[in-house]
């Protein structure tokens, strides 16, 4: 059975210190899509606007970057950044689960498609409420 890798997108509701990743962001769907990283997944990875990728201990202080205020060329070089930080951590062969929006996605998900990881998105095209009752459905 191959390694399976969740991506997880930041969000904006943040502690007001620095925190290992994992405990940063505060959010209700941050929370879910953490728990259902930890259940499905071998390991797992937070896709963060102002440090790229970051494992779940690493600990960062907050910020309040995000890839919806970055400009074109912006999020271009923020995702050259984190491709180059994936190619690093994530095994050959592994699956991806990317948990995150279309921005934090729309480079990632092609770049590793292309180098011949499987790629599941399973909240794709869901609402914010839709995710939230998916993942308690799938993680209680």
């Amino acid at each position: 059975m191959a390694t399976r890798i969740a991506l997880v997108s930041c969000v904006k509701q943040k502690r007001g210190s620095p925190s290992p990743a994992s405990d940063l962001y505060l959010s209700t769907l941050f929370r879910g899509l953490r728990r259902y990283a930890e259940t499905h997944s071998d390991d797992w990875y937070i896709l963060s606007a102002e440090y790229g990728l970051l494992r779940p201990d690493q600990v960062v202080a907050p910020y309040e970057r995000t890839l919806n205020k970055m400009s074109r060329s912006e999020r271009l070089a923020w995702a050259d950044c984190v491709q180059r930080q994936l190619l690093e951590v994530i095994p050959p062969g592994a699956e991806v689960i990317l948990l995150a929006g279309l921005r934090y996605r729309k480079d990632i998900q092609p770049f590793l498609q292309e180098r011949g990881f499987s790629v599941a998105v399973p909240l794709e095209g869901m609402k914010i409420g839709e995710q939230l009752h998916w993942l308690k459905e799938q993680v209680p």
